[in-house]
C-alpha cells in the first residue's frame, strides 16, 4: 500500500511523478499494478492476448486507487483493465504501462531549441504502440507541478491521465490509449503556486469553434510537395498580383452564413483566377477566439480556424488554388498573442511564451502579449510554425504581420516605458535574430516559398539575405508608397500640382527593397472609408480617379496587392461581419472597374516589362517627372530582353490634347491600356496607333503627340 500522502496527492491530482507509482512496478513480492480510476467500483486486470483475468485489484482505503499483484509473465505480454463503473463496464488499457513517447534525440533537440519540426513531437499525435491505438500527448510546461491531458475520453478528469515530466527539456508526455480522431482535449496544469489552469494545446492541429476552447485530435497533415511551377510563380521576377481576402466576409450564403473552405474553393478560387490575380492572400486563418480581431489575435497557431471547416477542408482549398494556377499566401502573426486564459498567456503559471516584464511583453495598442524571442523554445515554436504551414498545407508564402512592432523595443511606447537592449539601443535584437533564422530556415527547407514583411519603418535590409546582414524576407510591403499615393489621390486635382513630389519621391527608394505595393484591408477600415470613397469630385470623377489610380499602381515598379471589394469599387467601408456588396455589379460603373482590374492583371502578366525587373533599378526610367502644372507623369518599364512599356498618367480632370511625349525608340506605338476606355466606364477618348516623329522631346530624339484623357493612365508598346 502506498503511503497516505502519496494517495492523497494522486486523488488531488497534485502528484508530480505519477509514473513512479501508477502502472506496473517490480517489487520484492512480484509485479505490482496500480490504477487510479475515479468513480470505478471494481477493476480487474485482463491479459490482452487471451482476454483471461489475471487479478482483481484492491481498492486502497476509501480512495479511487486500485492495486494488486499480477502474474508477471502474462502481464508483460500486455494487459488491460476491465472496469465496473456500477452502471456499465468498459475495457481500458493502462496509460502507465507504455514506454516513453519522446526519443532521446528529440528531447535533446527540443531542449536546445533547434528542432526544425517540433510539431512532429509536441501536441497530440495518433499512434499505435504495442498493438494499441491511441494518442501520444506532449506539452512544454517546465515550471508546472503537474500536467494532465483531459478530454472526452476521461470525463475531463485531471487525475486520469497525469503526465510524465522529461526534465531534460521541460516537456510533459503520455500515451493515452483509445483516444481517437475527433476527440476533444486540453491540458490541465497545476502551477507552482497551486493554481489549476486549463490550456489549449499550443501545437493543436484543430480546435472547436468559439466559445468552446478545446482542441480536437487530428492526424498530423502529411507533407505537401510544392507543385511544379509554383517556385517560378513566386519568384522575384515573376508577376505577383495578390488578391487579399477575409474568408468570413468575401461572400456569404443565405445572407449571413459563412462559406466553408470547400465552397470557397468552388467560388473564390475561380473568381480570383478569372480576375487574373496570381495569388490569394488570406487574412489570418489560425484559430482565434474573437471574430472582431479578423484573425490577428490567434490562439491556435497550428490550427486552421474551424469557422470554415476541417483541416482537410482547408488543405483542399489550397490544392484547388494550385490546380487553378493560383498561389496561396497566409497572413501570419508571430508578433503577439491575446491574453485569453486558455491560450499561451502564463501558460504553466509563469510568463513562458511572453516576456515577463510588461515593458517588454505587453502591447499597449492591441492589449496583447509579445512573444519572448530570447527563449530558444519560443523561437523554435514560431519557426516550426512557419514550416508547418508551408510544408504540411503547401501554402506558397507567409505575409508576416506587424514586423515593425517586433523590431523595436520602443514601438508605440513613451520614454521610460521600454527597456533598452544589451547595447542600450532600441532594437529588439532577439526578434531580429528570430526573423533571420525563420527566413533562413524557410529558404533552406522550403525553396520556392516566399515571406513578405509588413514593415513600415526604414529598417535597413529587410529583403536582404540573412548572410548579408539582412532580415531575409523575399518582399516587403511598401507602406511609404501606399501612404503617399493615397494621400495624393485624395487631394482635389486643382491642388495636386503642389503635391507633385508625393508621386516622384517614392522612386528615390523604390529599389532599395523588393517591394509589394499594398492597397490592403488596413486602408478600408477604422473610418478610412473605401477606395472609391477616397476619390474627390463628382460621381464620374470618382470612378475615373479610381481607374487612374489602379492604372498607375499596375504600371509602377513593385508587386501588386488589392483587398477584396476594391476590384469593383465597393462604396461601403469594409466590415468583417457581412458580405461584400456584390449587388453593385449590376451597375455599369462598377462592372467597368472590375473589367479594368481584370485587364490590368492580364496585361501585367503578359508583358515582362511590367514585372520582370520590378525589383531592379534598370526596370524603370523616367520620361517626364517635372510636369507639375499639368500633374502628368510618364515613365518606361523595361524587361531584360529589351522590351518595354511606356506609361503616362494624367492626374487632372482636364483632357490634354496634343500632348508631346518623348519616346524610347522610333516606331509605331499602340495602346494596351487606356483607363478612359468606354468599356471601363470612361469617356472613350483614345489614340489607337501613333507613329513617332523625329522631334526631340524630354531629352529623347523621337517623340509623339497624343491625347491624354482626363484622370487617365495609358500604357503603350511598340506595335
Amino acid at each position: 500500500m502506498l503511503p497516505e500522502a502519496e494517495i492523497r496527492a494522486l486523488m488531488r491530482a497534485e502528484h508530480g511523478d505519477p509514473f513512479a507509482v501508477l502502472g506496473p512496478h517490480e517489487t520484492d513480492e512480484g509485479l505490482h499494478v496500480r490504477a487510479l480510476l475515479p468513480g470505478a467500483k471494481a477493476v480487474t486486470v485482463m491479459q490482452s492476448g487471451s482476454g483471461w483475468p489475471l487479478a482483481e485489484l484492491d481498492r486502497q482505503g476509501d480512495s479511487d486507487l486500485f492495486a494488486g499483484l499480477v502474474p508477471a509473465s502474462e502481464a508483460r505480454l500486455g494487459y488491460h483493465f476491465h472496469v465496473d463503473w456500477g452502471t456499465h463496464t468498459s475495457q481500458l488499457d493502462d496509460p502507465y504501462r507504455f514506454p516513453l513517447v519522446l526519443g532521446a534525440t528529440d528531447v535533446w533537440l527540443l531542449a536546445e531549441g533547434t528542432h526544425l519540426r517540433p510539431f512532429e513531437q509536441l501536441g497530440a499525435h495518433l499512434r499505435e504502440i504495442d498493438g494499441v491505438r491511441g494518442c501520444a500527448f506532449a506539452v512544454w510546461a517546465p515550471n508546472a507541478r503537474r500536467v494532465s491531458v483531459v478530454g472526452d475520453f476521461n470525463q475531463w478528469d485531471g487525475r486520469r491521465h497525469m503526465m510524465r515530466l522529461r526534465r531534460e527539456c521541460g516537456v510533459w508526455e503520455i500515451f493515452a490509449p483509445h483516444v481517437a480522431p475527433g476527440d476533444s482535449y486540453e491540458f490541465e496544469i497545476l502551477s507552482a503556486e497551486g493554481h489549476v489552469l486549463r490550456k489549449a494545446d499550443p501545437f493543436g492541429f484543430s480546435a472547436r469553434l468559439r466559445p468552446d476552447t478545446a482542441c480536437v485530435v487530428q492526424p498530423l497533415p502529411p507533407p505537401s510537395k510544392m507543385p511544379p511551377g509554383r517556385a517560378q510563380a513566386n519568384a522575384r521576377g515573376a508577376p505577383l498580383s495578390i488578391y487579399e481576402v477575409h474568408l468570413g466576409s468575401w461572400r456569404r450564403k443565405n445572407g449571413h452564413e459563412w462559406l466553408d473552405y470547400r465552397e470557397l474553393a468552388d467560388t473564390l478560387v475561380p473568381y480570383a483566377r478569372d480576375m487574373g490575380f496570381t495569388h490569394i492572400e488570406l487574412l489570418p486563418i489560425s484559430e482565434h477566439p474573437f471574430d472582431g480581431s479578423w484573425g490577428y489575435q490567434p490562439i491556435g497557431l497550428y490550427a486552421p480556424t474551424s469557422r470554415f471547416g476541417t483541416p482537410g477542408d482547408f488543405r483542399a482549398f489550397v490544392e484547388a488554388a494550385h490546380a487553378a494556377g493560383l498561389g496561396v499566401i497566409l497572413d501570419w502573426v508571430p508578433a503577439h498573442f491575446p491574453t485569453d486564459a486558455h491560450g499561451l498567456a502564463d501558460f504553466d503559471g509563469t510568463a513562458l511564451y511572453e516576456y515577463a516584464d510588461p515593458r517588454e511583453g505587453f502591447h499597449n495598442d492591441w492589449q496583447t502579449l509579445i512573444f519572448n524571442y530570447a527563449r530558444t523554445e519560443v523561437r523554435n515554436y514560431l519557426v516550426g510554425n512557419a514550416l508547418y504551414w508551408l510544408e504540411r498545407y503547401g501554402v506558397d508564402g507567409l505575409r508576416v504581420d506587424a514586423v515593425a512592432s517586433m523590431l523595436y523595443r520602443d514601438y508605440s511606447r513613451q520614454p521610460g516605458e521600454w527597456i533598452p537592449n544589451a547595447h542600450g539601443g532600441r532594437e529588439n535584437l532577439e526578434a531580429i535574430d528570430f526573423l533571420r533564422r525563420m527566413n533562413h530556415v524557410v529558404g533552406v527547407e522550403r525553396p520556392g516559398a516566399v515571406t513578405i514583411a509588413e514593415e513600415s519603418t526604414s529598417f535597413p535590409g529587410v529583403t536582404r539575405p540573412p548572410e548579408q546582414g539582412g532580415l531575409g524576407f523575399h518582399f516587403k510591403w511598401n507602406m511609404g508608397w501606399m501612404n503617399d499615393t493615397l494621400r495624393y489621390a485624395g487631394i482635389d486635382p486643382v491642388y495636386r500640382k503642389h503635391h507633385h513630389r508625393q508621386i516622384t519621391f517614392g522612386l528615390m527608394y523604390a529599389h532599395s527593397e523588393n517591394f509589394v505595393l499594398p492597397l490592403s484591408h488596413d486602408e478600408v477600415v477604422h473610418g478610412k472609408g473605401s477606395m472609391i470613397g477616397r476619390m474627390p469630385g463628382d460621381h464620374w470623377q470618382q470612378f475615373a480617379g479610381l481607374r487612374n489610380l489602379y492604372g498607375y499602381l499596375w504600371a509602377y515598379p513593385g508587386k501588386k496587392l488589392l483587398f477584396m471589394g476594391g476590384e469593383f469599387a465597393q462604396w461601403a467601408e469594409w466590415s468583417a461581419d457581412r458580405s461584400l456588396d456584390w449587388h453593385l455589379l449590376e451597375q455599369p460603373s462598377h462592372q467597368g472597374i472590375r473589367r479594368l482590374v481584370r485587364d490590368l492583371n492580364n496585361v501585367y502578366r503578359h508583358f515582362p516589362a511590367l514585372h520582370a525587373l520590378d525589383c531592379e533599378p534598370q526596370g524603370f526610367e523616367w520620361i517626364c517627372h517635372d510636369d507639375a502644372d499639368q500633374s502628368v507623369f510618364a515613365f518606361v518599364r523595361r524587361a531584360g530582353d529589351g522590351s518595354f512599356v511606356v506609361a503616362v498618367c494624367n492626374f487632372t480632370p482636364m483632357v490634354r490634347d496634343g500632348y508631346r511625349l518623348g519616346m524610347p525608340l522610333a516606331g509605331r506605338y499602340r495602346e494596351i491600356i487606356n483607363t478612359d476606355n468606354q468599356i471601363y466606364g470612361g469617356s472613350g477618348l483614345g489614340n489607337g496607333v501613333i507613329e513617332t516623329q523625329a522631334t526631340p522631346w524630354h531629352g529623347r530624339p523621337q517623340s509623339m503627340t497624343l491625347t491624354l484623357p482626363a484622370l487617365c493612365t495609358l500604357m503603350w508598346v511598340l506595335a
